[in-house]
């Protein structure tokens, strides 16, 4: 069994995950799917590295992340360039790192962290 502070930073993974994909409105039973199998992937990484738990936010957001393009597409889409007719994904920054964060890899900006997409 997971310890506390593993639980702990996995259940706060999953929220934070969750809010950006419902503020993106792609929340749907499939995808939140997606993200209950990121998280327990991640579960058993954390139990062998302890260690990792301030990257977990990050490297699940980059799970989901990976699913939804091997499935559904891109996403997050910066809204953006989106919007100027340049669709693409946003990326997660440090891709191992705390305080996880969406850019726009073509402008160079930071978006939101994760957990906070509009």
């Amino acid at each position: 069994m997971a310890s506390p502070e593993i639980e702990a930073a996995l259940h706060g993974a999953r929220a934070l995950i969750l809010a950006d994909l419902t503020a993106r409105d792609v929340a749907d039973a499939a995808v939140v799917s997606l993200v209950e199998d990121a998280v327990t992937h991640r579960r058993w990484w954390l139990e062998q590295w302890s260690d990792g738990v301030g990257f977990v936010l990050g490297l699940v957001a980059q799970d989901v992340q990976d699913a939804l393009l091997e499935a559904y597409g891109r996403w997050p889409l910066c809204a953006d360039c989106a919007a100027e007719d340049d669709p693409h994904a946003l990326s997660v920054e440090p891709e191992l790192g705390p305080d996880p964060h969406w850019v726009c890899g073509k402008r160079g900006v930071v978006v939101a962290p994760v957990g906070e997409l509009s």
